[in-house]
């Protein structure tokens, strides 16, 4: 009988062993481009590559950036553009932080009640879709600042390799030619004339943009005026005008990006240095680490029933609160210290349970006393002098307005619909807005772009990064999470099926496959509302982690055509 036990222990450690080290294998499959200290990961190999050349030629993440993002203008105009904006966190290698706001604005001539009919209702695609919806492009003006205060090498080397590929041509990817063929009609419908990409596509092919080359090779030749003044803005202004613009000559000369304070809080033993506002990204992330950090989310397993609850009830109080509270800083006041600190998380977390969820009709903005999109792209860096970027730019929507300058050879954003048009009423990404994201005259929108570095003991960690609209702050906060709390190396922290809350519609949104029947029926008892689509996608991470011994590792993700290039 002794023996027989004695077997049965033998078979059941085995079994228990065996299991174990199939789990371990299993969350650490993926592991990224690996790298000795310079990285650059990007939504097209193209710009990563010219990235990395400018890092081989002695240039800082800084030179790299503006090389970098010029080429996304060229190989992802899905996104990548010099028509539309961004904004930049940076890390130097003595740990001096900060941040670019390179984000649109409202033209001169905009106003509060622009896209509501004469009954005050909003009027369907005319904040989305035309030249109407076009904001005033920082891009150009970002890239020269970031030049003129950390710049290394001359800008007519960083945007050269950029002039460059628009004149060898891009070669058209399986994912690119399927963007191209369902948003054709779009660019047939928004212009009067035939563009470069009105043609079908298809993958293999190659795409040349020699209009493009010459606005760029004005921008070598003349510095910012050759976008914002001259014949690019002439062709942009007359263009924009005749099609029902009102991006103005004013507009594009006292355009100014702006440099601002990082967001920074400490979760546990890291340090975290994100976007400030205009962009919500910062103190949305902020909020929910601070509202989860109190519990031990890694006991609880990734994308388990409980984690899923804890990070959905955060959510849902930080987008509630972005409603109400978030705006331009340069027009509203905005309590940030409030908003980011503990006690207010503790205190919006009082009603939290964990038997039901908490209804988002029954959950309103938090009371202080006293007081982007699918189509962007996200972009990290990380330099051999140890100096970081991480990086996301826009045109909003999916090619922007669709307006496409066809003798500059680039398109314009559709960043206006990122004002809240009505009180109340959603925009593209279902975001609720309020009075302090309302239109005004040279007022910067309301962004969800949330580019972020992250520090360990007094030490860069990770770069990290997303597109998705409102679904970028979700899947930035479940890389950070992945990595740090569930022990997941970048590239599998990068590939995790992810899920999204933003308080309104009071639906959790999941990535297809990758969540079981059972979980979502024990999401739905407890009163979850769970949407599921075959070709939903939450956020296109691109980020970096520095490696116990000192290499990178790049988290290129796989639901776009990103790439991680380095040495």
């Amino acid at each position: 009988m002794k023996k027989i036990i004695t077997i049965i222990v033998i078979i059941f450690l085995f079994t228990q062993c065996k299991k174990s080290t199939t789990e371990t294998n299993e969350t650490s499959k993926n592991v990224g481009f690996i790298a000795d200290s310079v990285m650059v990961v990007s939504a097209r190999e193209e710009a990563s590559k010219i990235g990395v050349a400018i890092l081989r030629k002695g240039g800082k993440a800084f030179d790299a950036m503006i090389a970098t993002e010029l080429a996304l203008a060229v190989a992802y105009p899905f996104a990548g553009n010099i028509g539309g904006g961004g904004f930049m966190v940076y890390r130097t290698n003595d740990g001096k932080t900060g941040a670019l706001d390179y984000r649109e604005k409202a033209p001169l001539a905009a106003s509060k009640n622009m896209y509501l009919d004469e009954n005050g209702n909003i009027i369907e695609g005319k904040s989305t879709i035309g030249a109407l919806a076009v904001g005033v492009p920082g891009t150009v003006d970002g890239l020269f600042k970031v030049h003129q205060k950390f710049g290394s090498l001359p800008f007519s080397e960083l945007i050269q390799p950029a002039i460059d590929l628009a004149k060898k041509g891009v070669i058209v990817t399986g994912k690119q030619a399927e963007r191209l063929a369902h948003y054709k009609h779009l660019f047939s419908e928004v212009n009067d004339t035939i563009i470069v990409l009105d043609h079908d596509w298809k993958a293999g092919d190659t795409i040349k943009y020699p209009k493009l080359a010459q606005t760029l090779e004005r921008i070598r030749d003349q510095g910012r005026d050759g976008f914002y003044k001259g014949e690019t803005a002439e062709m942009l202004l007359n263009y924009v005008q005749k099609l029902g613009g009102i991006v103005s000559k004013d507009d594009l000369e006292n355009y100014e990006a702006k440099w601002r304070n990082a967001i920074e809080f400490n979760y546990k033993d890291l340090k975290i240095i994100s976007m400030s506002p205009p962009s919500s990204g910062g103190i949305c992330i902020a909020q929910i680490f601070k509202a989860i950090e109190p519990f031990d989310i890694a006991s609880y397993g990734h994308n388990s029933l409980k984690s899923i609850q804890l990070l959905t009830e955060a959510e849902r109080r930080a987008y509630a609160d972005r409603s109400y509270y978030l705006g331009d800083p340069d027009f509203v006041k905005i309590p940030i210290d409030t908003l980011i600190s503990s006690n207010y998380a503790k205190n919006r977390m009082t009603n939290f349970s964990w038997d039901s969820a908490t209804p988002s009709s029954t959950l309103k903005h938090g009371n202080i006393v006293g007081y982007e999109s699918n189509e962007t792209t996200h972009y990290s860096i990380v330099d051999k002098y140890g100096n970081s970027i991480s990086a996301t730019t826009t045109l909003n929507g999916a090619y922007g307005s669709k307006v496409y300058v066809s003798e500059g050879g680039f398109f314009l954003n559709s960043e206006m619909d990122d004002f809240s048009s009505k009180p109340g009423i959603p925009n593209m990404f279902g975001l609720i807005g309020a009075k302090a994201n309302s239109i005004a005259p040279e007022k910067r929108m309301l962004s969800s772009m949330t580019p972020t570095i992250v520090e360990k003991d007094n030490r860069f960690y990770m770069s990290v990064g997303s597109p998705g609209g409102s679904k970028i702050i979700t899947s930035v906060l479940q890389t950070i999470l992945n990595v740090y709390e569930f022990q997941m190396g970048m590239q599998d922290a990068v590939n995790a099926p992810r899920f999204h809350h933003q308080w309104l519609p009071d639906v959790i949104s999941m990535e297809p496959k990758g969540f079981n029947t059972l979980l979502i029926n024990q999401l739905q008892e407890k009163g979850y509302q769970i949407k599921q689509e075959n070709s939903v996608i939450l956020g296109k991470v691109d980020a970096i982690l520095r490696l116990p011994n000192g290499k990178l590792e790049g988290g290129a993700d796989f639901r776009g055509d990103d790439k991680a290039a380095g040495f």
